[in-house]
């Protein structure tokens, strides 16, 4: 990428000239030194502009020293909205060390400045921007490129992204902009096709003190559209001129633009219609989609300050030979460091920006023609993104609970075949759809979710959806509805479902009622970026033992294959069960009456995730050692696929195992230690289907790096990505989250999940009792060598028709009557940690939906009588 020199030859605004006149200085300001972790020293000096109709309060931020005579680069840091500049100190401090002068500021109404909100208006807070550069002009540290033009970068999140945007359109002397998860079209953010996004409406009006503190005219149009629920036109245009897309043919300097993938208010498709405007006129660009947003999620702070840093460094600084990244880069889960607990992200990067439909594929998707309703007053709207709330979405869904929730009877649903292949999603699918309806318009809001291989659990990624209007549609209507922009891959067995659903709580729906009648005109189109490569984010070091686990295993099956037993006959009745355990014994060693499993007896069937439960002592890793021929029974038979299992039977080679502790040799890379592992068994190399182990197990272009470099989280799945090879029918993983922080936790249990949906069996031991009740279908309890209990998880935790709702707060009394009172709850009563509430025929999300809307601030849901519960009833010999 060429470093580009901004262009000086258009004619300055004619408010910009002598704009510096009206800045004047209040004091003299007040200098400190702010304290490092090293040199150098960062000097910090708080000051107030005055500025025509505010106050403006700054802070700017040295070093001593710097380039070219002691000049330096400036950079302008805008805050979020609802922040001030106290929030960027940080970035500012750091950007300071690295050699720039760095001034940040309190936007009109916000932190210590005065002046009304005006969202960015080109009048005020815009020339507010070009003021603080007339400032820096003066400054005798900054770099000037000519008298009262400095060399000067401005970045911001949010609201400040926006300004960083406008400031450049506005004003020639910016010479880089680095605008993170904010708009380019206000209007179209906030009346997307034109359908008012009320929630987000409603939280940037609270959040800026309320409505009276926005400009008169603001504050109208905020009241009129709550009012009736439409966007019209005056208030249209009275974002679009506070946007960026208004100056979008003047923003032509080099611009890192970085977007949010958790993002309901500033979705992906904002930053793809600002690059390619910025990109059309002549600018250097890159797109970096990063992993959280507006409702969420790892905000990548360190990695992005960096980028930026790199960013300003090349277009501000001059340096050629700065590696500012990949022109496109999208944040994936990458599993978790854990020397301290955070979240680690895979990149995937191509050399150019695709947009967000390029290398289309298509899925065809049934479902004929539906009718549905929008319901009087559009009561009850289907949930999707609830700001304030989205966030936590993980932690409802890990307990089997989605958030997204869609009223039967108010929506169509158009669902694909089960895939045969994996299909990773990247930008935004789009589909055809006839549309009709007996008041002649119709609000629909259109989303794609991930559906499991059981057709009812199902994921919407990211929580996002997409409004359309459609006009006209009394006698039907076609459209071309343009679903949201994601990042997300589709395993084997999933498949995809397109919803059309009248209402959505963060949405205004017309509140009259209708009937729609929907259909799809051709299959769904999905974008699919071919030329992303995948590569892994630093990982830590870990300190490593010999390879003895695999190569063991793999020994003790080569070395037995001649001191075979003989073992009883195949019997044909269980040629189809993965296993049968019939009164099975196994002695201590040295002793005659003391046993570490005694008379166990189960049974389990195909498809089914295992979860063999017991406390210290109970047997469970005895088992195991039988189950893999490792040690032999005293008594008793273990049948997998109507076998019995001696040391080195050939239907061994149907099982697979995962042994705590695997050890890796640390110099290869992953994929090499699986091959040398399949080499020590002797089958051909064409048996080990190491490509789809390796595509469920997730572990992505890692494997070629070297394995010290994985954290404990990729080293337990390459460990089960070995269990894997050959694709066993029956695979058996020993404690496999050992060492695991919670976020790993997640992407093991969905391994397994994804193993057991083509039809495999998983049998897993575990101490970890929720993580059981999450990820395993049936139960074999076991106490002091012996059966306790086996059968679904569901049997053996209840009914689980009582459920405990944990809150942030302590909910009021009214709200819990209100619970109390609503249809198919039989009671509710509030306790230390929220509400016990009772189901008397709702389900649970449908719960969830109403707590939602009754604004109580959920932090937990699940049943009251938990695994841990039944287990430790059933070991002690009590009840429930």
């Amino acid at each position: 990428m060429e470093t580009r020199t901004p262009r000086r030859s258009r004619s300055r605004p004619r408010w910009l000239v002598g704009v510096a006149a009206f800045a004047v200085l209040v004091g003299a300001g007040t200098w400190t030194a702010v304290a490092s972790d090293g040199p150098p020293a960062v000097h910090q000096q708080d000051q107030v502009l005055n500025m025509p109709g505010a106050r403006i309060d700054t802070s700017y931020f040295t070093t001593d020293g710097g380039t070219d005579g002691g000049r330096r680069p400036a950079v302008l840091i805008g805050h979020g909205f609802g922040g001030s500049k106290d929030d960027v100190r940080a970035q500012a401090q750091k950007l300071a060390r690295d050699g720039y002068a760095v001034l940040t500021w309190s936007a009109r109404g916000f932190g210590k400045s005065t002046g009304e909100i005006g969202l960015n208006d080109p009048d005020h807070e815009v020339k507010d921007v070009s003021r603080l550069i007339d400032w820096l002009a003066k400054r005798p540290e900054v770099r000037l490129d000519r008298a009262g033009d400095p060399r000067v970068g401005v970045t911001g999140a949010s609201y400040g992204g926006a300004v960083s945007l406008l400031a450049a359109g506005y004003d020639q002397r910016v010479d880089a902009i680095a605008p993170l998860i904010t708009y380019w079209n206000l209007a179209d953010a906030l009346f997307p096709d034109g359908v008012f996004k009320k929630l987000w409406a409603g939280i940037f009006f609270s959040t800026g003190g309320g409505c009276t503190t926005f400009e008169e005219r603001l504050c109208a149009m905020y009241q009129r559209v709550a009012v009736s629920g439409t966007p019209d036109t005056a208030a249209r245009e009275l974002l679009e001129e506070r946007s960026p897309s208004a100056v979008g043919d003047r923003i032509d300097v080099p611009a890192l633009i970085v977007q949010g993938q958790t993002d309901s208010l500033f979705p992906l498709g904002q930053a793809d219609a600002m690059a390619k405007a910025i990109s059309a006129n002549g600018a250097p660009v890159d797109v970096d989609w990063m992993a959280g947003g507006h409702d969420g999620g790892d905000q990548e702070s360190d990695r992005l300050q960096g980028r930026i840093s790199s960013w300003f460094d090349r277009y501000l600084k001059d340096e050629k030979r700065t590696d500012t990244g990949p022109a496109f880069r999208v944040s994936r889960t990458g599993g978790v460091d854990s020397t301290d607990g955070e979240t680690l992200l895979r990149g995937a990067s191509s050399d150019r920006y695709p947009g967000l439909e390029s290398g289309s594929t298509t899925v065809p998707l049934g479902g004929g023609t539906q009718v549905f309703a929008n319901p009087a007053g559009a009561s009850p709207p289907a949930v999707s993104a609830v700001p304030g709330l989205t966030g936590g979405v993980s932690q409802l869904s890990s307990l089997g609970v989605g958030l997204a929730r869609d009223f039967p009877g108010q929506f169509a649903a158009f669902d694909s075949r089960p895939l045969d292949h994996s299909l990773r999603i990247t930008g935004s699918p789009t589909v055809r759809a006839t549309v009709a309806s007996t008041s002649g318009d119709a609000v629909l809001f259109a989303k794609v979710y991930d559906v499991g291989p059981d057709g009812r659990s199902q994921v919407l990624p990211s929580q996002l959806v997409a409004p359309v209007r459609v006009e006209d549609a009394r006698q039907g209507r076609t459209v071309e509805l343009t679903l949201p922009a994601i990042d997300h891959q589709v395993v084997p067995g999933h498949r995809l479902r397109v919803v059309l659903a009248a209402t959505d709580l963060a949405y205004a729906s017309p509140a009259a009622p209708a009937t729609y009648r929907v259909s799809l005109d051709g299959p769904l189109t999905v974008p699919t970026v071919p030329a992303l490569t995948t590569g892994s984010s630093g990982l830590p070091w870990w300190v490593w033992g010999l390879p003895a686990a695999g190569a063991l295993i793999a020994g003790a099956l080569l070395l037995t294959a001649r001191r075979r037993t003989n073992a009883p006959a195949p019997d044909p009745a269980l040629a189809e069960v993965p296993l049968q355990i019939t009164d099975l014994s196994k002695r201590y060693a040295k002793s005659a009456d003391r046993y570490a499993v005694r008379d166990l007896s189960f049974r389990v069937e195909k498809g089914q995730v295992l979860g063999l439960l017991g406390p210290n002592g109970a047997g469970k890793t005895t088992t195991l050692r039988m189950l893999m021929g490792l040690i032999s029974p005293d008594a008793g038979e273990i049948w997998v696929f109507g076998h019995a299992v001696r040391p080195g039977a050939p239907v061994l080679s149907r099982v697979g195992s995962f042994v705590e502790g695997a050890g890796f040799l640390p110099h290869l890379s992953g994929r090499d230690n699986l091959e040398l592992y399949w080499q020590a068994t002797g089958r051909p190399a064409e048996d080990s289907h190491i490509e789809e182990a390796l595509e469920i197990a997730g572990l992505g272009d890692a494997l070629a790096r070297a394995v010290r470099t994985y954290s404990q989280g990729m080293r337990q799945r390459l460990a089960i990505a070995q269990a894997m090879l050959g694709m066993p029918d029956l695979l058996i993983l020993d404690e496999p989250t050992n060492g695991l922080d919670p976020p790993q936790i997640r992407e093991m249990r969905d391994v397994m999940i994804r193993y057991a949906a083509g039809g495999r069996t998983v049998i897993v031991s575990s101490h970890l009792l929720s993580e059981v009740e999450q990820s395993c279908t049936h139960l074999v309890v076991m106490h002091r060598g012996q059966l306790i209990q086996a059968g679904p998880v569901a049997e053996i935790t209840g009914s689980g028709d009582t459920l405990l709702i944990t809150t942030a707060e302590q909910v009021s009394e009214p709200v819990v009557e209100k619970v109390a009172s609503l249809a198919g709850i039989g009671s509710a009563v509030r306790t230390d940690d929220g509400l016990l509430v009772q189901l008397d025929g709702a389900s649970t999300s449908s719960l969830i939906t109403e707590l939602v809307r009754l604004d109580v601030p959920l932090t937990g849901v699940g049943p009251h009588r938990r695994l841990e519960d039944a287990f430790l009833t059933l070991i002690s010999g009590g009840s429930a």
